[in-house]
């Protein structure tokens, strides 16, 4: 059996077993023909999944992420088929399981080419095998880096997301609305607070090259650094979830500030040096050359600094920032 849910909880972990075991068989059976593996990630993946109660019943309540790698040289073309494929699986498996399944598909060299991000070096340090071929293998050309080799741009990525985040449950004069037009119910702005203490407390340790890959270790590494105990908070909100909120949203909206500035005192002006490749970087996918006073960042800072324009002043992402957030997210 594996290790899916953070603390114990042997009735989700085999829940978790069957429903991967179930998916496997499913995409097995579509037979696609460049389909190398699946391999279930995230944080049940990883054994660091959240439990939440329902009834007298524990129940699950992140997203099942499940990571299907093509092979070697998968065309395009391919690559679309693939993800059409198992759209279906998708859908039907999480009106089944009550939460988000989703399927990731990636090249192996798109998994080498991002191997120092921080979702891939998570991924190789945890997952579950699901169907095909096994992770040991899929991911045998990825190095193994050190927690404390993972790149400053990753803080800049995690502030940008998890401020985006925060834009989404802003709460407003006529109720919450996120940006894709749906209601924001209390879970999602609870979700999204919390999600964004765990993501200023992630990139102040990226910035400053103490990240851990552990939550238990980051949060005795923040301890150490004089946290508050937000951050640890936050993390027991993220293996118990409650319906009340780890911090109200304007708390969470000056911590996700005061993170934005120590993560640019750490990493400096040097990274955010100015470079034709950045520039020509922005202008092929984007199409424009945006805000001239950015112009050749790397494009993560340039919507980063957009995005804590909006986190400053209170104002719910346009279609601009929405748009660059899409690309370069």
């Amino acid at each position: 059996m594996g290790r899916h849910v953070a603390g114990e909880c042997p009735e989700l972990d085999r829940y978790v077993d069957d429903v991967c075991a179930d998916i496997g068989r499913e995409v097995e059976a579509l037979a696609l023909p460049r389909l190398a593996g699946v391999v279930l990630g995230g944080g049940y993946g990883r054994g660091e999944g959240g439990m939440r109660a329902s009834g007298t019943r524990p129940c699950l309540y992140n997203d099942l992420d499940f990571f299907a790698i093509t092979e070697e040289g998968a065309s395009s073309a391919e690559i679309v088929a693939i993800s059409a494929a198992l759209k279906p699986v998708s859908r039907e498996w999480t009106a089944k399981v009550g939460i988000d399944v989703d399927f990731i598909v990636r090249t192996p060299w798109r998994i080498r080419h991002d191997q120092e991000r921080l979702m891939i070096q998570e991924l190789v340090r945890g997952y579950f095998d699901v169907a095909g071929r096994k992770g040991e293998e899929l991911f045998a050309g990825v190095a193994r880096n050190d927690a404390s080799a993972v790149p400053w741009m990753e803080a800049a990525r995690l502030m940008m997301n998890r401020g985006m985040g925060l834009l989404f449950a802003m709460p407003s004069e006529s109720g919450r609305q996120n940006p894709y037009g749906a209601s924001c119910d209390a879970d999602f702005v609870s979700r999204n607070i919390n999600k964004c203490v765990l993501g200023v407390g992630d990139a102040f340790l990226v910035s400053r090259g103490l990240y851990r890959w552990r939550a238990e270790e980051r949060v005795a590494a923040l301890a150490a650094q004089g946290d508050d105990g937000l951050y640890a908070r936050a993390v027991e909100w993220k293996f118990r979830p409650r319906e009340e909120p780890v911090c109200d949203w304007e708390t969470a909206r000056e911590t996700w500030l005061g993170g934005h500035m120590e993560v640019l005192a750490a990493v400096g002006d040097g990274d955010y040096r100015r470079t034709l490749r950045n520039a020509a970087r922005w202008l092929v996918r984007r199409r424009s050359i945006g805000e001239l006073r950015t112009f050749a960042l790397d494009p993560v800072v340039r919507v980063l600094e957009c995005v804590e324009r909006h986190v400053r002043d209170r104002t719910a992402p346009d279609d601009s920032l929405m748009r660059d957030w899409r690309v370069f997210n």
